[in-house]
């Protein structure tokens, strides 16, 4: 059926569920209900709400006693290692004693998703005030699973961001009507992750709830980062919470409309099962290692920095309704103000390279310094990522990316050695029960494709269009989802922001600034670490092979590269590039770069398949939705 025969029929539909309001009536009948649902008594009644010790919280805790209004102390930990990263949440959880804030991009129903709300659950049963603060288009589909969530505890509240037509679940018929009907705001979402314990000690950067933030997934995983902060700065950090927990899209569960009438036909309370795992002895593993001082130690503490400058920035919820202010877009303010102001080095981690037109006017006027700094980035390559549809314009752009800002881009490879040493370590001896003997993994599994952020697109949230190119490798797969960037090793940021346009204008973001260079150094270490040739390909001109014929094409790639709707030519300036064994790493600048490097193509280890055909049809007609990309 043409397109146009689904516009009547949609814009109805959308006019038909915006009308469909809950009435006073239902909200408070389903408010009754949940308050009167069995079993939602504290199971403690001690002072500290039977909290476990935590030397995480303890230290920040000791950090803020410490601080000064003229001298505050911060504890900042770098959360590269993704067992850690999960470990040190739970430990946070385990010992909060009067407050739990979260709020998230993606909450799945996976093994991750399971342990890191049930932990939450538990916390809310001993009397913690927990809140959950979830964007709706990417979290919480089970209608079921929000009837639970509404009546486990009086001291857990769930709300949904941004929900479309006040409802939890978006079909697609419900997806494409609210792109027809409100673009703009059904376009927006919270982009923010943070996870706050007692107003004291905060975890943000790049991990969502679901397997491959954490290296569970058997099939496709992300590197990615954050950072922890205690101290002053965890005020910062509850001030930006309440700023979106009180606005208006900011939505209760039982104000949504499908969970409400869920909940009012439901007559049998639904209780709160234990969880089911797909591998219980590897959550039973990091659970206990958040339990152990030893572990914590060894793996976090010892890590832990003292610091004095460390901000918590966050653009404000909704941040498209208001333009014009600029505390709206404050995180994205500050990281514009980081990159301008780099004299020497700017080395910058994200998944999507796709620049807004402010950062291209900033990295432009770097590179006409004298000396210009060093511009060296780290992303994905169309093997590695799941968003080839945003990887399509990162390639149209990479002639000016290469001569006009000066980067210097590696992009990560699908099975690189970095990713594959960290997803070992994530699941050793998973399998194993404590005496050695195997576990048998319990539950359903749940059918899904490698792929991005389970974005629902036209097609449904399993729909082919989300996964990612095919290889003509074989094996487990990585990408890189951390955002993160170190200027002239004295400031660093580690956050949620892509750094594209999506980021800029349309989702929310959040972020740590820590000002320290021993902080710097770490993040830079890291960074530089996937640019490393078992890790990354470096991208650099292509050599001519002819060299009239190919000197004219690249003019001709030049040409075409600029043209704002028709890029066509299909022999590009620049290439990827393998280190040739026995050399030592080298910059594209250097001399003999091209003596220690073979060019191994553009989209090397992708298999020809449909997905390449739409990279490079996207390469050429698509450059008028990089913003919505």
């Amino acid at each position: 059926m043409p397109f146009r025969w689904l516009l009547p029929p949609l814009l109805l539909l959308a006019v038909l569920l915006q009308g469909c309001t809950l009435s006073r009536a239902q909200i408070r009948e389903a408010g009754a209900i949940v308050a009167a649902s069995p079993g939602r008594a504290d199971t403690c009644h001690q002072a500290d709400r039977c909290a476990q010790p935590s030397p995480l919280l303890a230290a920040a805790k000791q950090a803020l006693a410490d601080s000064t209004p003229s001298h505050p102390v911060n504890t900042v930990t770098l959360l590269d290692d993704s067992e850690a990263a999960l470990a040190a949440r739970i430990s946070l959880i385990r010992a909060a004693q009067h407050s739990i804030d979260v709020q998230t991009y993606i909450w799945d129903e996976d093994d991750i998703g399971q342990l890191v709300l049930n932990e939450l659950v538990q916390a809310a049963r001993r009397g913690v005030k927990v809140r959950i603060l979830a964007d709706q288009l990417f979290s919480f589909d089970n209608l079921g699973l929000l009837d639970r969530l509404a009546r486990v505890s009086p001291n857990l509240q769930v709300k949904l961001y941004n929900p479309t037509f006040q409802d939890a679940q978006t079909p697609p018929l419900e997806f494409a009507a609210g792109i027809l009907c409100c673009f703009m705001k059904f376009n927006q979402r919270m982009h923010n992750k943070l996870l706050l314990v007692d107003n004291t000690i905060g975890i943000t950067g790049g991990r969502n709830y679901q397997n491959r933030y954490f290296n569970w997934d058997p099939d496709f995983d992300y590197l990615d980062r954050d950072v922890m902060a205690g101290g002053p700065v965890g005020r910062e950090m509850a001030a930006s919470f309440a700023l979106f927990w009180h606005h208006k899209r900011s939505v209760p569960l039982i104000r949504l409309r499908d969970v409400n009438r869920r909940i009012r036909s439901d007559s049998a309370p639904p209780g709160w099962p234990a969880p089911h795992y797909t591998d219980p002895a590897r959550v039973a593993r990091v659970q206990a290692e958040a339990e152990d001082p030893d572990w914590l130690a060894a793996w976090i503490g010892d890590d832990t920095l003292h610091v004095s400058k460390v901000n918590y920035f966050s653009d404000l919820p909704a941040k498209t309704d208001e333009p014009t202010r600029r505390s709206a877009h404050e995180l994205t303010a500050h990281l514009m103000s980081m990159v301008a102001s780099a004299k020497h080095e700017v080395v910058l981690q994200t998944p999507y390279l796709v620049m807004s037109s402010r950062a291209q006017s900033i990295f432009k006027r770097l590179h006409k310094h004298k000396p210009p700094p060093a511009i060296i980035v780290s992303t994905n390559s169309l093997a590695a990522t799941d968003a080839f549809a945003v990887y399509a314009l990162s390639y149209k752009h990479r002639r000016r990316y290469l001569t006009e800002y000066g980067f210097q881009i590696h992009e990560l490879k699908p099975h690189a050695d970095s990713a594959e040493e960290a997803f070992e370590e994530a699941n050793e001896a998973s399998d194993e029960g404590p005496a050695g003997q195997p576990i048998a993994p319990t539950g359903k599994r749940r059918r899904h494709f490698p792929g991005n952020e389970r974005r629902p697109g036209l097609f449904g949230s399993h729909g082919s269009s989300n996964r990612p190119a095919p290889l003509r490798s074989t094996g487990r797969r990585f990408s890189l989802h951390a955002k993160s960037m170190v200027v002239d090793d004295r400031f660093a940021m580690v956050g949620s922001h892509n750094f594209d346009p999506r980021s800029d204008h349309y989702n929310t973001e959040a972020g740590v600034i820590v000002q320290d260079p021993r902080f710097a150094s770490e993040v830079r270490d890291s960074i530089l670490e996937d640019t490393l040739p078992q890790n990354a390909w470096t991208i650099a001109k292509r050599k001519p092979g002819i060299p009239v014929l190919g000197d004219l094409s690249l003019a001709i790639g030049n040409l075409s590269s600029r043209l704002p709707l028709f890029d066509l030519w299909p022999f590009r300036y620049a290439t990827s590039y393998e280190i040739k064994p026995g050399c030592a790493p080298l910059a594209p600048d250097n001399p003999k770069f091209q003596q220690c490097y073979t060019p191994v193509g553009d989209f090397p280890d992708v298999a020809l398949s449909p997905k390449l055909i739409y990279t490079r049809l996207i390469t050429a007609f698509g450059a008028g939705v990089k913003g919505i990309l």
